[in-house]
């Protein structure tokens, strides 16, 4: 099973990151000031990656594809890794929809 890790970043903010149950990062937020609201993200997450709509494919500069998570405000809520091809992006969406519903919250602040 996944797990979600909440940490604190140089500047203060807090960010989670979505892990598999290997321990690969597969979602990354962004900074957060408070701590609640990086927990609102974690739930955010919970209820839009049940939702295909919400996961936006990307292509960065390096020609690398990328997926970004977006709620339903059309804000983006988590990013994914590069990934070296369509397939394997494909398998990261499909992992953060099966471990982010049920995924435990770990604090490592």
């Amino acid at each position: 099973m996944g797990k979600f890790v909440i940490t604190v970043r140089k500047n203060g903010e807090f960010q989670f990151n979505l892990k598999a149950s290997n321990g690969q990062v597969i979602l990354t937020s962004e900074g957060y000031k408070e701590k609640k609201s990086c927990l609102n993200g974690i739930e955010s997450v919970r209820k839009n990656s049940q939702d295909p709509e919400k996961f936006e494919v990307k292509v960065a500069k390096n020609g690398k594809p990328f997926f970004n998570l977006k709620a339903t405000n059309g804000q983006v809520i988590g990013a994914s890794q590069m990934y070296a091809t369509e397939r394997t992006l494909k398998l990261g969406i499909a992992s953060v929809a099966k471990n982010a519903p049920e995924a435990p919250v770990v604090e490592e602040i």
